[in-house]
């Protein structure tokens, strides 16, 4: 007995709109609940199965499934249709749900073909996290198809008509069977209501669902892949766009024999994961050196190119002074800027000496502040590779030498001697510094760079003092 459009159920609660479905030994109905004027799904048993041997038991198991169901969705999912009530009509027991409008993934598929891979991941990853709930709960749907997937039109999917009201028995007449035995394993469609309840099988459905949705064509029916021996075109075939790994779920959740599929839900949806790119794990081996002993600098790395500069210019110093007879206090002032420390020693008896003779009063006193920097500079070497030290040393000990030769420009009225004097000191300043750090960069010891210095600057003195001496005493 079939009820019609029109028929009141549940003391006028619910008004029968149409037939939905018919299948195996279950009724589905679109409803109204008349108070609310909503929409709702009833499902039944299907009473003309009532000669099957097996229809007693199937009744006993829809009221035990359908008061679980009923108890579930005290906690609603996303994803899955809501339960509302359940209740008895002429011993027919009736299990009531939100009537979900939208499109099925089956009937989308069949009007705009197949559908993209985000898409298919987006519905097949929402119904199976509904798939996982279920399974806690110790359900199995059983018939995950695309006919029972609703995309609603926010485009979110919902699980509807749970497979309590349609099992897929091969002698049965439903007239659902064409289309279901596509996206039912091979032990569901041989035994039927006999088929073990495992996850596995709900896994095997919605990975043929997935299967659908990416190709637009259904998949070999697992019942003549068993007996015909007919093999699961792969998927990738009919899209050469999926992806490898996407394609390997497809395969792996619709083997054929349960013990090769993986035992959850969730096992099988790790399998949807892009897997991340292998890291080819390379240890830089790090080259440690053992300490080297300290090379003494190689000739041709000595800077005898600055050292000659600076040894001419002083040179030309000493012969400017002594062939204008430069008083010993400009000398004095010339030899203060080698920086020797020995010289602050001493200068204090040098500045009173100097401060005697008349006009050099200020002279002296400019002289001895230079000096005592310079032998500070001397005796307190800058960091190395401080070019900014090494600038203020190299100042301070050639700065007595432009004094002396502005002092003596002053005082002897020889400007070419002072312009010759002072110049020669600020070219040696500059020589000095790039000495000083070459000098420095090739480890040379402060105390080296001292003397190598002082040795020069003293020896280009005296040669240039020697050079006007001979040349006068001749003329």
């Amino acid at each position: 007995m079939v009820w019609q459009a029109g028929q009141l159920l549940h003391n006028g609660k619910y008004e029968i709109l149409e037939v939905l479905g018919r299948g195996g030994f279950g009724l589905t109905y679109k409803a109204r609940h008349r108070q609310l004027t909503l929409e709702v799904v009833i499902k039944t048993p299907d009473i003309l199965q009532k000669r099957d041997t097996e229809y007693e038991d199937y009744v006993k198991q829809f009221e035990a499934e359908a008061l679980k169901l009923a108890k579930f969705s005290q906690t609603p999912h996303a994803h899955i249709v809501r339960i509302s009530d359940f209740f008895t009509e002429g011993q027919v027991p009736c299990l009531v749900m939100d009537f979900i409008q939208g499109q099925t993934l089956m009937e989308r598929v069949k009007t705009q073909g197949k559908l993209s891979e985000a898409e298919c991941l987006k519905y097949i990853r929402q119904i199976g996290s509904a798939l996982e709930v279920v399974h806690q709960a110790g359900i199995v749907h059983r018939d995950a198809h695309p006919g029972n997937i609703m995309i609603q039109p926010n485009g979110n999917a919902i699980l509807i008509d749970f497979g309590i009201a349609k099992e897929i028995i091969p002698a049965s007449s439903s007239t659902d069977y064409a289309a279901n035995p596509s996206f039912a394993p091979y032990e569901q469609v041989y035994k039927g209501s006999k088929a073990n309840r495992q996850p596995s099988v709900d896994i095997y459905a919605l990975a043929a669902s997935f299967y659908y949705a990416v190709t637009g064509q259904r998949p070999t029916p697992s019942l003549e892949r068993r007996l015909d021996n007919r093999p699961l075109t792969s998927p990738k075939e009919i899209n050469p766009n999926l992806s490898d790994h996407l394609n390997k779920a497809i395969t792996l959740g619709m083997a054929l024999e349960k013990e090769n599929r993986p035992q959850s839900m969730s096992d099988w949806l790790q399998q949807l994961e892009l897997p991340p790119p292998p890291v080819e794990k390379k240890y830089r081996q790090e080259k440690v050196n053992p300490p080297q002993p300290r090379k003494e600098p190689k000739g041709k790395d000595f800077p005898w190119g600055w050292l000659m500069v600076v040894f001419l210019v002083y040179g030309l110093v000493g012969y400017t002074l002594a062939a204008n007879s430069a008083p010993w206090q400009v000398w004095a002032a010339a030899v203060a800027g080698n920086g020797l420390w020995v010289v602050v020693v001493a200068w204090v008896a040098v500045v009173f000496f100097v401060a005697a003779v008349a006009g050099f009063w200020a002279a002296a006193g400019v002289v001895a502040v230079a000096v005592a920097a310079a032998g500070v500079v001397a005796v307190s070497p800058p960091p190395r590779n401080s070019l900014s030290s090494a600038w203020l040393g190299i100042f301070c000990m050639a700065f007595p030498g432009l004094i002396g030769g502005i002092t003596f420009s002053l005082t002897s009225g020889n400007f070419i001697g002072g312009i010759v004097t002072g110049i020669g000191s600020l070219v040696i300043v500059f020589t000095q510094v790039c000495i000083v750090t070459e000098l420095d960069r090739k480890n040379f010891s402060p105390f080296n760079i001292f003397l190598i210095l002082a040795v020069t600057n003293l020896s280009s003195l005296a040669s240039g003092w020697l050079l006007a001496f001979l040349l006068h005493s001749k003329g």
